[in-house]
């Protein structure tokens, strides 16, 4: 039984999916094979991924292999509704509500649960914080997870080593095909794609502060380069803060930065890297806005109560007045600005990252048995696939070793 919005609007969320199916080869080319070998046959897969086309179609791709789907959103405020009721349409099961509030939110998770899956496949690890806790009973046919994002894999790692990780996972986020590209290319022109659509202001002469230089911060601190802006990099890691510098960029603090910046980006994964002190040295019309997958890298609490009053400027903008007449601008409410304030990464970009997810859970169906509940990095041989799949895609080629070369680099 799903959980969706209107039916009604099943055109439209039919449109994006065949859109995006059009510009993803490499999960084209699984989901065939999966469509002839059904390695999921007789499998409950539950999935929470920011519910728009391109995760549909992953979806899709693992009901062609067999399985069968339970969906719900990753966050609120990136959920489709047009996208859900198509999958619904497709026979899928969905318990997801574009915008509702933390407390439904969790109840739709819960329901996805329980259907007590045999792989999940999650974004930012809430399925999984809920499978070791409050839903610990949907938890009796588990084989294990895949988790996309550094901040779920970080969560982890500490249930790993507290001892409460219990069964194994995927941590596909840190894979060569998505970290090198998804991250970087993917979240770098999908942050400014949602800046400028929410903003609708010029880039280039403003100086643009990057909290953090991970994948991430790397990459959207060089569109914004391309764009013609000054940018300024803070890290809590020297060596990363030099190469930031080497890289053509300026380091510093986020006290020394606050002042300078016109928009703001935060990409570290942390809680509270822009916070009071912060806001209190922002120029009148800073805007504010965050790249990582949690909102609480913004103290957006501590904005609150220093306002004197709040105004929505444009859709997902807020301006908040502080008492000395400033005003600071806010996107998205301080959520992931780049799905909850536009459509997500690049199709092509997603096209590599989900099919790791495919793969990843593929793994997991074929390996669980001998895999302790640690997470695990994806096999490398798994992630040459989806690189040779997506080079073929482009057209291109590469060089393979040949016997005298491979013994030479073996140290023979």
């Amino acid at each position: 039984m799903s959980n969706i919005a209107d039916i009604n609007l099943k055109a439209d969320g039919h449109q994006r999916i065949d859109w995006v199916s059009r510009h993803m080869p490499v999960l084209n080319a699984i989901g065939e094979r999966f469509e002839r070998e059904k390695p999921f046959a007789g499998l409950r897969i539950a999935l929470s991924i920011h519910l728009e086309a391109k995760t549909a179609y992953l979806v899709k791709t693992l009901a062609r292999g067999g399985a069968e789907m339970h969906v719900t959103g990753s966050n609120p405020l990136s959920t489709q509704d047009g996208v859900c009721a198509a999958l619904v349409d497709d026979g899928i099961t969905v318990n997801a509500i574009h915008g509702s509030d933390p407390e439904t939110t969790v109840k739709l998770w819960k329901e996805t649960l329980s259907c007590h899956p045999d792989i999940v496949i999650d974004d930012g690890s809430d399925l999984i914080n809920l499978l070791l806790g409050d839903c610990k009973e949907y938890a009796d046919h588990i084989m294990g997870g895949c988790e996309e994002t550094t901040s779920g894999v970080q969560r982890l790692y500490g249930w790993e080593k507290s001892g409460r990780l219990a069964f194994p996972v995927m941590a596909v986020n840190d894979a060569r095909c998505k970290c090198f590209f998804d991250n970087t290319y993917g979240t770098g022109q999908s942050t400014w794609d949602s800046l400028m659509r929410t903003t609708n202001l010029e880039v280039n002469g403003k100086t643009v502060v990057v909290a953090g230089y991970g994948y991430v911060g790397r990459g959207v601190a060089n569109i914004a380069r391309g764009l013609n802006a000054r940018v300024i990099i803070t890290e809590i890691d020297p060596v990363k803060s030099i190469l930031a510098v080497m890289d053509g960029f300026t380091a510093m603090s986020m006290n020394e930065a606050a002042r300078l910046g016109d928009i703001f980006v935060t990409t570290t994964a942390c809680c509270d890297v822009i916070r009071k002190e912060h806001f209190e040295m922002m120029k009148d019309g800073a805007i504010v806005s965050n790249a990582g997958h949690f909102s609480i890298e913004i103290d957006l609490d501590a904005l609150k109560k220093m306002a004197v009053s709040k105004k929505e400027l444009r859709k997902n903008l807020d301006g908040y007045v502080l008492p000395n007449g400033r005003m600071i601008a806010v996107v998205a409410d301080g959520g992931l600005c780049n799905i909850a304030a536009a459509d997500g990464h690049p199709v092509e970009i997603m096209d590599m990252s989900f099919a790791l997810q495919a793969i990843g859970a593929e793994y997991i169906l074929k390996n669980h048995k001998n895999l302790q509940p640690k997470v695990y990095n994806i096999p490398d041989e798994l992630d040459r696939h989806v690189a040779q799949l997506k080079l073929k895609a482009f057209g291109g080629s590469y060089d393979v070793l040949n016997e005298k070369q491979k013994q030479y680099l073996m140290g023979h």
